[in-house]
């Protein structure tokens, strides 16, 4: 391989990994559009080429989404999270079912092996998540309720679950966004009050118990509204 190449391709690469960087740390969130290619071009201090070839190679993995005449935005945190989104789409069954999986054996194992701390954490984002609820504060409330599901799975100490379950971020909150009930009247919010109190008391079968219902719930309720 010729050496000019070999450079050019580094420096790809090099420019693949900040913008990776930008996504992964939240700098550009999932949905917004990320700057213009001239400002691309005088932030980073490459040329308009490189950086095509870097938003080229991550729009294929999943993580950017070109819009013609409307910009480029971010469309996922990671490749895994990229590829799911490709995988379902707006396929809301398959991403509970999928959910459900995970967070059976997640609640199962975080009763098993919770510590102080996290006990204190996820009782910290249900708190949260119900007050949003409360007020109707419905995006933070998805945001605290994705944050809930996805800390009871780390809770596991399973580092393979945990990122496998990291990676369906967006999904999950597209799914909690989808399921959960707005209506001012309605009282009806399933509640995750029984999954934390049996992670707390160490009681695994409770606790995956409890994660598999709400879920039970959710797919019902989809099931119901399809027809």
């Amino acid at each position: 391989m010729p050496l000019a190449t070999t450079r050019r391709t580094g420096l790809v690469d090099q420019v693949i990994e900040q913008m990776r960087q930008a996504i992964s740390s939240g700098e550009w969130p999932v949905g917004q559009r990320i700057p213009a290619e001239p400002e691309l071009v005088t932030a980073l201090g490459v040329g308009r080429n490189t950086v095509r070839e870097a938003v080229r190679a991550l729009a294929h993995a999943g993580l950017l989404e070109v819009r013609q005449g409307d910009g480029t935005f971010v469309r996922a945190t990671s490749e895994l999270s990229g590829a799911v989104r490709r995988l379902v789409g707006d396929e809301l069954r398959e991403v509970l079912e999928v959910r459900r999986t995970l967070e059976v054996e997640g609640a199962r194992l975080a009763a098993l092996h919770r510590t102080g701390d996290q006990v204190r954490e996820l009782e910290a984002l249900l708190t949260e998540r119900n007050a949003a609820a409360a007020k109707q504060n419905w995006e933070h409330m998805i945001d605290r309720d994705a944050a809930f599901h996805l800390a009871v799975v780390q809770t596991s100490h399973n580092a393979l679950l945990a990122e496998l379950y990291k990676g369906l971020t967006e999904v999950v909150k597209a799914s909690v966004a989808a399921t959960v009930n707005t209506t001012p009247s309605d009282t009806s919010q399933i509640s995750h009050d029984g999954l934390l109190d049996a992670i707390r008391d160490g009681d695994p079968e409770r606790a995956a118990h409890e994660a598999g219902t709400f879920l039970e719930e959710l797919l019902e309720r989809y099931s119901a509204e399809r027809g």
